[in-house]
């Protein structure tokens, strides 16, 4: 809880920086000074959040240029992946950093902090590898053959959403279809909101099997004869995603590229890279209101507006409401290294993503009240982050479904 007192400190910190700040605001320190946080606590998390503090200015500077062009980042992930954060969830048998969900949840959030399009991006790929292979979703071959692929720089994602069947997670069938050949399958349709769909090396596929009569996932090289990105992605938030229809006309895989033929029973905790994501979307939101708080002097004041109660109730919100969600879904991450009801677990998940965005969009709205009508300008990135976090809410599992979900498990009336 904030006090005038503590507010005194504040308006006479201002010389030290935003960084030092911070401190004084939160339980959990900014990037700059993560290492004295209660809640990092692998070597694993140290290394990449030491590597992001190297790197962040870099990704932060393109990120307006990027949104306003709808232009992927593709340096980002070039760096991403040559540092080896692209193997970071594969497990260490297969020469992997074998990152948890845990880890994995920590990373992306200060991530997304640095950049919401690369975080959103790269944390699909790092999902997707780490639910496969956990979960060994594939054949034992095929996991091998594909370790390989991700060892040597593969970027992956699933494509399971199209035009006509709505969220992919109520349950639609896709009209993309897979008929048999002698020696493959021969795959036609149109997936959408594939996000990174320049720079994936490889595409899992949602696919109706005609000769099965139902719903298979195929590995598919990007580079095959047939496979076409639409170009097509022109949308409010997310824009440097570069999400676009992927567009498949008689791409032919080999038999074994039917790698799933069976949706997983089991909780999937790597999709809470989505919140993860969001949820530092609103801490970079936070971080440049207090910022501009601390350091901005109409001549009607003396001092900086952050001595006014108005501003002071909406930054002790704006934190109480981070603190919350940021709590929720890290301890929902440990979760899964330790959890024995799967429908809590679960039910912590689907409530998880939508706790995140519920509250991340209030911080976004009490930040950019706190800096008013410059908020609104293009050359400040409170416009973009509130503009991206609205994305989130079209991201799986829709809060209907959510609360639809969480509401069937506790009557048992599934």
């Amino acid at each position: 809880m904030f006090t005038a007192r503590s507010f005194l400190f504040l308006k006479s910190s201002v010389k030290l920086g935003i960084n030092n700040l911070y401190c004084v605001l939160c339980g959990v320190t900014n990037m700059n000074d993560m290492d004295n946080s209660f809640l990092i606590t692998t070597e694993i998390q140290r290394k990449w959040i030491e590597k992001f503090k190297a790197i962040g200015d870099t990704f932060k500077a393109k990120s307006e240029y990027n949104d306003q062009h709808s232009q992927f980042p593709y340096k980002n992930i070039e760096w991403l992946i040559k540092e080896g954060y692209g193997k970071l969830t594969l497990p260490k048998a297969y020469g992997g950093e074998g990152a948890t969900i845990e880890d994995m949840v920590i990373l992306q959030s200060f991530l997304g902090e640095l950049d919401g399009a690369t975080a959103l991006s790269i944390g699909w790929h790092v999902s997707v590898v780490g639910q496969i292979y956990e979960q060994k979703l594939w054949s034992q071959d095929m996991l091998e053959q594909f370790a390989v692929e991700i060892n040597n720089g593969a970027l992956v994602n699933r494509a399971v959403s199209e035009a006509e069947m709505g969220s992919p997670t109520r349950g639609g069938r896709p009209s993309t279809h897979a008929v048999k050949a002698d020696d493959g399958y021969i795959l036609n349709g149109v997936k959408t909101y594939t996000s990174m769909s320049k720079a994936l090396t490889h595409i899992i596929v949602a696919a109706y099997i005609e000769e099965l009569e139902s719903v298979g996932f195929f590995l598919v090289d990007r580079n095959l004869p047939g496979v076409e990105i639409a170009d097509n992605w022109d949308v409010l938030g997310m824009r440097a995603t570069e999400s676009h229809d992927l567009i498949l006309n008689d791409v032919k895989v080999p038999l074994k590229h039917l790698v799933e033929t069976e949706k997983s029973k089991a909780p999937n905790g790597w999709i809470l890279h989505i919140p993860s994501c969001y949820l530092g979307i609103a801490q970079a939101a936070r971080n440049y209101a207090v910022d501009f708080a601390i350091q901005h002097s109409p001549n009607s004041i003396e001092g900086t507006i952050a001595t006014l109660p108005t501003v002071q109730q909406n930054l002790g919100k704006m934190e109480t409401l981070l603190l919350c969600a940021r709590q929720f879904l890290w301890s929902t991450a440990i979760g899964y290294q330790q959890y024995k009801d799967d429908s809590q677990i679960r039910n912590s998940t689907s409530a998880s993503k939508v706790m995140v965005m519920n509250q991340g969009l209030e911080v976004i709205d009490l930040a950019m009240r706190i800096v008013g009508a410059k908020s609104l300008e293009m050359n400040r990135p409170l416009q973009r982050y509130y503009r991206d976090m609205r994305a989130g809410l079209h991201n799986p599992p829709m809060e209907d479904a959510a609360y639809t979900n969480i509401a069937k498990s506790i009557t048992n009336t599934f």
